[in-house]
């Protein structure tokens, strides 16, 4: 009996034993789980963000990091060629491969993103360009003399009310581009819709930048992506000048891996335009260009495609379907700015397009803010509400059940509609606002989000 009791207690504590050091090994894990990087392969290194000194740090290492990769993808493609000519087949070598694509979500093609590349500073372009904006005075002189006059003065004082991660950057710094494929890729994104000038022109405060097209598509094919084009209102549009323009995009980028092409409900595969500002042009004029009758048609030729209007105001609806237009979108993010863009109208503006055979493309944006530029701006700012104000946006979207939804935007940061990533930041004027409490990627977050929710409710909606 004694000898039981003491192999009984014995058994116990082994038991009891072995019990708390299997405890203690799952306290280990669930530490090291909890200190793991969000999004650990392509997410922000652990903790920098949480140190507004150590921002700058953080940039340094995405670019190095971005580097090596871009160095990766261009040894795999030698490797590719070589292996090619080894075996005479008559493939085409395939773009870089960024290892860390296995680890996005895939892209959604139903989700377009505005995208800017205006952006210049002095190692890449010889000067600042779009980062010292002007201040513009009000229309009106006696409100105008209220308000501070002058540019913004980089790096430290620029023209947004926000501060990028990437700091004053240049849209063609090498680096600078892969971060944004990267980071739009993360976010579930799948169409580029890329502001563009025609060869020579460009905004009035900016540079001409056709010639980064060919760039922007190689690294939108490395990452998946596709882009389409955002016709800016630039000096005598007119159904002429869109005519050969739209024919200069397609001969020149038409046959690019990445340039987009829409299926429509006929089974057509054809590029898309989103046309900016497209209401200062009369129907009659775009008439011209877009029906199958016109002095200028583009119709049922090589280069038909689909063309998207800008609506503001509730009349436009019909000169758009009046223009020949295939659909409209509303670009801005300010709910309530223009009937466009309040998203009470949008159920009311889908059955129009449903009844007229348009596309309807709503405009969902993360908030409003432009006093970085037009400082007596105030009513039109729209406070992001910490990411709510974006997925209100995205929700009313989705009850209209939409082919495709675009988002203002990646990068207008005038207009503080980005979602690119933002940090705090403070120099002895200026106060940037930032995304706290939430990380820097908060945003393309929330668009990942609703990505994978579009796709789920788009499968039902096809049922």
């Amino acid at each position: 009996i004694l000898n039981y009791d003491i192999m009984a207690r014995f058994r116990r504590r082994t038991c009891i034993i072995l019990l708390l050091f299997i405890l203690f090994i799952c306290s280990i894990m669930m530490a090291l789980k909890t200190l793991r990087p969000d999004r650990a392969g392509f997410g922000d290194p652990f903790g920098l963000g949480l140190l507004p000194e150590l921002q700058q740090r953080t940039v340094l290492l995405d670019s190095k990091q971005n580097s090596l990769n871009r160095i990766q993808g261009d040894t795999v493609t030698r490797v590719s060629n070589l292996h090619s000519i080894a075996v005479n087949t008559m493939k085409a070598s395939m773009p870089p491969v960024n290892k860390l694509e296995e680890e996005m979500s895939s892209p959604n093609y139903n989700f377009h993103i505005f995208y800017y590349t205006w952006y210049g500073n002095p190692q890449f372009d010889g000067k600042y360009i779009h980062w010292n904006h002007p201040l513009l005075p009000h229309w009106d002189p006696k409100i105008a003399n209220n308000y501070p006059k002058g540019r913004h003065n980089p790096p430290e004082d620029i023209g947004a009310n926000f501060y990028p991660e990437l700091g004053s950057y240049s849209s063609k710094d090498p680096t600078v581009i892969e971060a944004h494929m990267n980071q739009m890729r993360s976010a579930s994104t799948g169409v580029i819709v890329l502001s563009w000038y025609p060869p020579g022109m460009a905004d009035e405060n900016g540079e001409p930048t056709d010639d980064l097209v060919p760039v922007i598509l190689d690294y939108a094919h490395k990452y998946n992506l596709k882009v389409t084009f955002h016709i800016e209102p630039y000096k005598d549009r007119d159904d002429r000048s869109m005519y050969h323009n739209v024919k200069y995009i397609i001969d020149k980028y038409g046959g690019h891996p990445a340039f987009y092409r829409h299926k429509t409900s006929t089974g057509r595969f054809l590029p898309m335009f989103y046309v900016y500002d497209s209401y200062v042009t009369i129907p009659e004029i775009w008439a011209n260009l877009l029906t199958v009758s016109g002095s200028q048609s583009i119709r049922n030729t090589p280069y038909d495609a689909l063309f998207i209007a800008l609506l503001v105001e509730e009349r436009h609806k019909h000169d758009i379907h009046r223009s020949g237009f295939d659909g409209m979108y509303t670009y801005f993010a300010t709910n309530g700015f223009s009937y466009g863009s309040s998203h009470h109208n949008w159920a009311s503006l889908k059955a129009f397009c449903d009844s007229n055979n348009l596309m309807f493309i709503p405009s969902v944006g993360p908030g409003y803010i432009d006093t970085s530029i037009r400082p007596w701006n105030n009513h039109n700012t729209r406070n992001r509400v910490n990411g709510k104000y974006y997925e209100t946006a995205f929700s009313a979207a989705l009850l209209v059940r939409p082919e495709v939804i675009s988002i203002t935007s990646f990068n207008e940061w005038h207009e503080g509609t980005q979602i690119e990533k933002a940090v705090p930041k403070r120099t002895g004027q200026v106060v940037y606002l930032d995304y706290k409490p939430h990380k820097p990627n908060i945003y393309l977050e929330l668009t990942q989000k609703w990505s994978e929710k579009y796709r789920k409710e788009q499968e039902q909606w096809l049922m």
